[in-house]
């Protein structure tokens, strides 16, 4: 027994391994339950009494030499330089490709360069709100269409708060607070309890802006309109002003600009009309003024609101708006260059 302690001693201080895999294996076959220094503690009944004491000693210091002799051989594998130390195995492999903005951020972005560049500041609001800034304060009747469920989001716990219909919840909020003049400028996502198609979609993005100071006319939303279709499609662009109805502007008006696909002279992106819709637009009905705490004698307004992907469609001819949430990289990809 006392010979073959000293032969594994030997073959302890000796060990070597060359990667985890080689010392896993030496661990197996000196310290597992079937490794050579188990079986000697399985033999050691057999010992005479008289040599038990000394057999026992030995065979101990043979066990923890081993046990020492694989944590030191583990410790300096843990120490070694290692090429992959502090490489992050769970991200994507190189080389990253550079990600690209969204189409409807890079629109949303140029449309608020521009009423930027005419004075108007951004006003932001919440995205679930009371029934009194998303309709009553801009004069909806309490029977009006857009109340019902089939246009608007309600929460059922609470019937009084919705998920907004459009932005125009934030002009409220601003003109209650703040005495005119006001210029500014709403962009944000919005809601509608509207079926998924080409066409339409549950939720959509907008961009409004409000005007109100003293002697302020209809000229001069015509005038921030014409400047707008300019510089968003181009030195050639014509606008026209169609009669519309809003419950919290009077007059209402819908503004086409000159399709610019085929430049006015008809196609079937117009529809053959040489024309194309692209936002809603009129002077802040009184009503509205009064509601927020503005006094309608002294002060007037024009309010205009238009769908950002809208916008975008009329630009890179988007034809299908799931297009813009479905997160395609394939579709995303096109509007690398586009800023």
């Amino acid at each position: 027994m006392i010979a073959k302690i000293e032969q594994l001693l030997k073959e302890v201080e000796a060990l070597k391994a060359s990667n985890a895999e080689e010392l896993e294996a030496l661990r197996i076959k000196f310290l597992s339950k079937k490794g050579a220094i188990n079986d000697l503690m399985a033999d050691f009944r057999n010992v005479p009494a008289e040599l038990k004491k000394e057999v026992g000693m030995r065979l101990n210091e043979l066990k923890d030499k081993a046990q020492d002799k694989i944590n030191v051989l583990k410790e300096q594998f843990e120490n070694q330089d290692n090429s992959c130390d502090g490489l992050d195995l769970t991200r994507s492999a190189y080389p990253i490709k550079l990600g690209t903005r969204h189409p409807l951020t890079i629109v949303k972005n140029e449309v608020i360069d521009i009423f930027a560049r005419l004075g108007f500041s951004i006003a932001e609001g919440p995205e679930i709100e009371d029934d009194w800034h998303v309709f009553s304060a801009l004069n909806f009747a309490e029977d009006h269409p857009a109340r019902d469920m089939q246009d608007t989001f309600f929460i059922e716990a609470q019937p009084d708060v919705v998920l907004r219909t459009h932005t125009s919840s934030v002009q409220s909020r601003v003109m209650e607070v703040t005495q005119p003049p006001i210029r500014i400028i709403c962009p944000g996502r919005v809601y509608r309890n509207e079926a998924i198609s080409y066409r339409a979609h549950c939720f959509f993005h907008q961009v409004e802006a409000l005007y109100i100071d003293k002697d302020v006319s209809f000229t001069d939303l015509k005038q921030v309109l014409l400047l707008f279709a300019k510089e968003m499609f181009g030195a050639d662009t014509k606008i026209r002003l169609r009669p519309s109805y809003f419950p919290f502007t009077e007059p209402s008006a819908e503004m086409d600009i000159s399709c610019n696909i085929c430049g006015g002279k008809g196609c079937p992106f117009c529809k053959h009309t040489g024309w194309v819709e692209i936002l809603g637009c009129g002077m802040v009905d009184p009503n509205v003024l009064k509601a927020n705490g503005i006094d309608s004698k002294v002060y007037s307004g024009y309010a205009l609101g238009m769908g950002i992907e809208r916008i975008t469609n009329l630009k890179y001819q988007v034809k299908d708006l799931r297009m813009f949430s479905e997160n395609d990289t394939r579709f995303l990809k096109e509007f690398e260059a586009a800023y």
